[in-house]
């Protein structure tokens, strides 16, 4: 068994499981309220899963999709967490600062080290949507992403 494809089962199995527990409602409740209400014109963020986990106190696993519209990109940003992201649907160029930017495709996966300057996030396609689904560790009150100063 390949890593994607462990990466892929493991991912299926959280949302599945997510969705027959109804988390989407109390993840949307917890969440910052930027997150939440980005404006039209930002990728949109769908609270899967938040999770406290017990063996790191005050740290919570958040589950989400985010999707890009043709065409559409996101500020350049940091995460104060880990990031792991997977692309379930379309193509996603993706650079962390300091590293090239690389196009990942649907059951490809990347990680984003806490801190790490997003510079580039957007979809590759200027016809058909994409969808990532991320799996960040973060604080209680840490909002998902930051922006990056100009």
């Amino acid at each position: 068994m390949t890593l994607r494809s462990s990466f892929a089962r493991a991912a299926a199995s959280i949302i599945g499981m997510a969705a027959l527990c109804g988390a989407c409602s109390a993840f949307a409740h917890d969440m910052n309220d930027a997150d939440m209400h980005a404006d039209t014109a930002s990728e949109k963020i769908a609270p899967v899963l938040k999770q406290a986990i017990p063996e790191a106190p005050g740290k919570n696993v958040l589950i989400a999709t985010v999707t890009f519209a043709p065409g559409q990109d996101s500020q350049p940003h940091m995460h104060p967490g880990s990031i792991f992201a997977y692309v379930t649907q379309g193509h996603i160029e993706s650079q962390l600062e300091g590293s090239p930017a690389r196009v990942y495709g649907p059951g490809e996966a990347w990680y984003e080290p806490p801190g790490a300057h997003h510079i580039v996030a957007r979809n590759a396609s200027k016809t058909e949507p994409a969808q990532i689904l991320v799996f960040a560790i973060a604080g209680e009150h840490d909002p998902i992403k930051k922006p990056l100063p100009h």
